[in-house]
């Protein structure tokens, strides 16, 4: 079962048992699975579904921020538990050393690399991490490599 499926039978299942903060995180999470759908005007690959999840988490995480900064505990309880929902359906996230090493490996690989090399060891990286990492921690790793 692909994570598209998933999703909908979990969303099924949410509205049987009557959850509503479930029903109501994972119906937002399939109208964007549905738009880019529409936009693409064919079926998504498993990679496309899993880039879709990390874009609405992302949107969450940045929403998180701001309802902190605004004093607004009510808000960020609930995008903290969205937050928990929308990572069941992202792959296993990589640790800080594993991201390390990988972008330790990565630079070996491209050889003599410099500061100026930062889009490329970024490219090569993110080829292996996409989906596993989010990508300002991705960059910080590489700018703190490549002093």
């Amino acid at each position: 079962m692909n994570t598209f499926e998933r999703i909908d039978k979990d969303f099924i299942s949410s509205v049987k048992a009557r959850d509503a903060f479930v029903v109501s995180a994972l119906r937002m999470l399939r109208a964007a699975l549905k738009n880019a759908e529409i936009d693409k005007r064919s079926k998504l690959e498993e990679t496309e579904v899993l880039d879709i999840v990390g874009k609405e988490m992302k949107k969450i995480k940045d929403s998180l921020e701001s309802f902190k900064l605004g004093g607004r505990e009510d808000l960020s309880e609930k995008a903290e538990k969205e937050i928990k929902i929308l990572e069941q359906y992202l792959p296993e996230q990589l640790s800080d050393q594993e991201l390390s090493e990988l972008v330790k490996s990565k630079i070996l690989e491209l050889g003599e690399v410099t500061p100026a090399d930062f889009g490329r060891v970024m490219s090569e990286v993110m080829k292996v991490a996409k989906g596993k990492a989010e990508g300002n921690k991705i960059s910080a790793l590489v700018k703190e490599h490549l002093k």
